[in-house]
């Protein structure tokens, strides 16, 4: 009796346990249908609005700068309340506001405030979910299950693309941004279905499980690791090659047509979120069996070679395909970089924190892409910026491969000599 008893507590627990993470990998579904709205198709929504090319460009590299500014201090927020369920709720609000404004209007007072409330919420949406992820599941199954948040993510991001295409090109689209804000109401619905009291405090910020008092060691510790320096270094080359070729794509076809501007984004979006919802979580499964950096070269690889691959047509069915390769690399950065950063932040109570140096090497390289790529295609044209963007690829390349050794299969512990 006693036996049958424990058996009936572990199934129920199983249960809640499962309900749980099902909660967690649809409020990435309904996370990326909010941001999806927000993100590539405001390029083509300003500049069918009058903006050019370098306005376009300064106006998201001021999203992207308001980001930077607060990824590394929201990350320590993370690491140390244990109300992060309220953080995401509380920046699915700011995507609201945002959204509103930008529905409102064009004008510059009313993009550059929707696109200051957007950018302080990204900083918290992500790494707020990874938190919550590994205060659930623990260290040892977080690479499997972050994977299969990613594939949610990236369904989601399908989804979006679908709704916003269908919605723009019958109502307009100003009407985006409206369907992005509505979205968020399933969002929060997600978040309230996860109990708060399954998130282990030391869990979801990288300590050990018997230390829930821990304080968090804060950035100076991260500059001590050498391995991870080089590889954030990586990240913001990275992204100063990626992030300005598809808004870019976005801006060159919707000059003469922008009635079609959104139908091909959603093209590439899609194209793009159904390589990376079809592979991470083998990808995730790949990075816990295989280690990390094989996976990582190969998504590296693939940037210059798209970059490249733009210059030579302007047929949207080609640049749709090439969007294949997009899903490639951001498929695979998408899911390892995080298990990068767990593996060097395992035990140390620091995750939180380097996952927000993470995304602001990210920020600040995504940020200066659109910037510089708009600048490049104001002096040299289209083609001329995707050569550049290319060949910061190739250095973005040269430092994973040279700098940055395997950190998976207990390599980090290994590798700690060399930070």
């Amino acid at each position: 009796m006693v036996s049958q008893a424990v058996s009936e507590v572990q199934l129920v627990e199983k249960k809640q346990s499962t309900g749980r993470l099902r909660a967690v990998e649809w409020l990435n579904f309904f996370l990326a249908d909010v941001q999806t709205g927000l993100g590539p198709f405001l390029a083509a929504f300003l500049a069918a609005n009058g903006w050019n090319a370098g306005s376009v460009g300064y106006a998201l590299t001021f999203s992207g700068l308001v980001g930077v500014a607060l990824q590394t201090p929201a990350g320590a927020v993370i690491d140390a309340t244990r109300k992060k369920r309220a953080l995401v709720a509380a920046a699915l609000g700011l995507l609201v506001g945002g959204a509103v404004l930008l529905a409102l209007r064009t004008t510059k007072p009313h993009v550059y405030s929707a696109l200051f409330l957007i950018g302080s919420a990204g900083p918290f949406l992500g790494p707020a979910v990874a938190a919550i992820t590994l205060g659930i599941v623990g260290a040892k199954a977080f690479d499997a299950q972050f994977g299969r948040n990613q594939a949610f993510n990236s369904a989601g991001n399908v989804a979006s693309a679908l709704l916003m295409a269908a919605v723009s090109y019958l109502m307009g689209l100003r009407w985006i941004f409206i369907a992005s804000a509505m979205l968020a109401i399933p969002a929060w619905a997600c978040l309230a279905r996860i109990d708060g009291k399954s998130i282990d405090y030391a869990r979801s910020r990288g300590a050990r499980a018997a230390d829930h008092n821990a304080k968090n060691e804060g950035f100076r510790e991260l500059l001590k690791d050498r391995v991870l320096l080089y590889f954030l270094l990586s990240v913001f080359l990275f992204h100063l090659a990626n992030a300005a070729m598809l808004p870019e794509l976005g801006e060159m076809l919707s000059h003469g047509n922008p009635r079609t501007a959104a139908p091909f984004m959603s093209a590439c979006i899609i194209v793009t979120q159904v390589v990376i919802a079809l592979s991470a979580t083998w990808i995730g499964r790949r990075a816990e069996s295989s280690g990390r950096k094989k996976l990582l070269l190969a998504g590296f690889g693939v940037l210059p070679i798209r970059g490249l691959l733009y210059t030579l047509t302007n047929l949207p069915a080609a640049l749709i395909a090439i969007q294949v390769l997009d899903g490639v690399a951001n498929a695979i950065f998408t899911v390892v970089a995080v298990l990068v950063i767990k593996d060097r932040t395992e035990g140390t109570g620091r995750f939180n924190v380097a996952a927000g140096a993470l995304a602001t090497l990210q920020g600040i390289g995504a940020a200066l892409s659109n910037g510089v790529g708009g600048a490049i295609v104001q002096v040299a044209g289209f083609r001329a910026s995707f050569a550049g963007l290319a060949a910061i690829a190739v250095l973005a390349l040269a430092v994973l491969i040279w700098l940055v050794p395997e950190t998976g299969n207990g390599s980090a512990k290994a590798n700690q000599a060399m930070a």
